[in-house]
C-alpha cells in the first residue's frame, strides 16, 4: 500500500499519512506506455501548417542563365535550382496532420503510471477540502507555500469542477488547476508536485459549483395532468322512415300472349 503526506485545508500536516486507493495506486510504472502517451500528446499539439516552396512553385528560371559550353563556368539550367540562392527547397515541410491517437486503455494505463511515479517519489500530496468562498490567488499561493511547493510547478487536482479554485490558480504561472478526472499523463509528468483533494481519491461526489459542499437541487413538484373529460355518448341517429313499396306490375299470363302471336302469323 502506497501512502502520501496528508494536509489539512489550512496547510498543516497531519501525523498520520493518507493511504492511497489500491485500485489506482498499485506501484507499477509502465515507462514504454508513458513515452508513447507523451509523444502522442505532443504530436497532437502541432498545427502542421509549415510549408516551403519547391522549385516548381517559384517564379522565373525558364531560361538557361548562360550557354552550356564555352563560358568556363559550371553548367546551369535554371536560376531556381536548389543550388542557387532564392531557389527551391528540397524535401521541405508541407502541411500535414501529425495527430496520433491511442486506445482508451493505453491512455488509462499511462495515467495510472504517471500518478504512481509521483506517489513513489513522494511528490503527491493529499489535502482536505479546499474551500474558497471567492476567487483569491493570494489564498491559493499561501496554501502552496505552506506545503513547501513555492517555486515548483504544481498540478492541483480538485474533486469535480471547483470554479473558485480554478480562478484562484489561473494567474499563477507555475500552477495548473483542473479536475482529477481530466488530468492526463502529460499533465502529471509536467508538474514537479501533484496536490490532490481528498474527496477525489475517496470517492466523494464531484462538485460543480464555486462552493465545495454539493447543493441538493429541490425537486420540482409533480404536475398533475388534467383529467380528461368523459367521452360523450354518441347521439342516437334518427331512423329514416321506410320507403313505401311500389306495387308490383301485373305479369301477363301465357294464355293471353300466345293467341296474339298466332294471329300475327296468320295475317302474314
Amino acid at each position: 500500500m502506497i501512502e502520501a503526506p496528508h494536509y489539512s485545508a489550512s496547510g498543516s500536516k497531519h501525523k498520520s499519512a493518507f493511504a492511497l486507493p489500491a485500485e489506482l495506486f498499485d506501484g507499477t510504472v509502465h515507462e514504454p506506455v508513458l513515452h508513447q502517451a507523451i509523444k502522442s500528446h505532443l504530436a497532437n499539439q502541432r498545427q502542421g501548417t509549415a510549408k516551403t516552396k519547391t522549385r516548381s512553385f517559384i517564379s522565373g528560371g525558364n531560361q538557361k542563365p548562360w550557354r552550356q559550353k564555352g563560358t568556363g563556368r559550371a553548367r546551369q539550367g535554371s536560376i531556381r535550382s536548389p543550388l542557387w540562392r532564392g531557389g527551391g527547397i528540397v524535401f521541405g515541410p508541407i502541411p500535414r496532420d501529425y495527430r496520433a491517437d491511442l486506445p482508451r486503455k493505453v491512455r488509462q494505463l499511462a495515467r495510472r503510471s504517471a500518478l504512481n511515479a509521483r506517489a513513489r517519489e513522494g511528490s503527491l500530496l493529499v489535502v482536505e477540502a479546499m474551500q474558497f468562498d471567492a476567487p483569491k490567488t493570494k489564498q491559493l499561493a499561501g496554501l502552496l507555500g505552506k506545503l513547501g511547493l513555492e517555486g515548483k510547478k504544481v498540478l492541483v487536482l480538485s474533486n469535480g469542477l471547483n470554479r473558485n479554485l480554478y480562478l484562484s490558480g489561473r494567474n499563477l504561472p507555475a500552477a495548473e488547476v483542473m479536475s482529477f478526472s481530466d488530468a492526463s499523463a502529460y499533465d502529471v509528468l509536467w508538474s514537479d508536485a501533484v496536490v490532490v483533494e481528498q474527496a477525489a481519491l475517496g470517492g466523494g461526489e464531484p462538485v460543480e459549483a464555486g462552493t465545495h459542499a454539493p447543493v441538493a437541487k429541490p425537486k420540482a413538484a409533480a404536475k398533475k395532468k388534467p383529467a380528461r373529460p368523459a367521452a360523450k355518448a354518441p347521439a342516437a341517429r334518427a331512423k329514416k322512415p321506410a320507403a313505401a313499396k311500389k306495387p308490383a306490375k301485373p305479369v301477363a299470363k301465357k294464355s293471353q300472349i300466345k293467341p296474339a302471336a298466332k294471329k300475327k302469323k296468320k295475317e302474314s
